[in-house]
């Protein structure tokens, strides 16, 4: 892959509302193939090999090849298929990489309102920009080294928890400025929908039917 190619064009932040708007020019039937085939490959890769720095290069991933390449291959699929749920599980890992103090705050708040989901996505207490990182490198690297359901039920739970965080921001925003309320609470009902997505993603890799 050439360099420019590999060079990411990153907006200055990202959240999973941003997911739907990502770029991408390939005809569908062929993005399609691509997406699957991938997708299959990287996890059977990542799930076949003990070693270490392989699963950092594929938890890295957007990282490395940039955000406009994994959406490129990814972004169009399905939730209910496996280059969809991967795309969620990336997305959700990038918008805590680029902005772990936002979501540090957001998982403290929700915490109280979701206890079981925080037990699950297994986030120390009052959580900082740290944590939360390294919360989400560990359920991105679950796939590759534990059980994928579990790591898609992990992100999901820590979904839920951010929604629940950032519902509590858009009630103190809605008075000094209803337009960034408003905003915060699209992000949380995309985190909700993120959420549903990777569960049902999780129920159809234990039937065996995510592809």
């Amino acid at each position: 892959m050439a360099d420019d190619a590999r060079r990411p064009r990153r907006p200055a932040r990202l959240d999973p509302a941003q997911a739907d708007e990502l770029p991408g020019a390939m005809d569908p039937a062929v993005r399609s193939e691509v997406a699957h085939t991938t997708a299959a490959a990287i996890v059977h890769q990542g799930r076949a090999s003990a070693e270490p720095e392989v699963v950092a290069r594929l938890v890295a991933l957007v990282e490395t090849e940039g955000l406009d390449v994994v959406a490129a291959l990814w972004a169009d699929s399905p939730p209910a298929t496996l280059p969809g749920a991967l795309w969620r599980l990336y997305v959700l890992r990038e918008w805590v990489r680029r902005d772990p103090t936002t979501v540090a705050d957001r998982f403290r708040m929700g915490a109280a309102a979701a206890p079981v989901h925080e037990v699950i996505a297994g986030v120390a207490d009052a959580p900082g920009p740290a944590e939360v990182r390294q919360v989400a490198d560990a359920v991105l690297s679950g796939v590759y080294t534990g059980e994928l359901d579990v790591a898609l039920e992990r992100a999901a739970s820590f979904a839920r928890v951010l929604a629940a965080g950032a519902a509590f921001d858009a009630d103190h925003l809605d008075v000094v400025d209803p337009e960034g309320a408003a905003r915060v609470t699209r992000g949380a009902a995309s985190l909700v929908r993120t959420a549903e997505e990777l569960e049902h993603a999780a129920v159809l890799w234990r039937a065996g039917k995510l592809d």
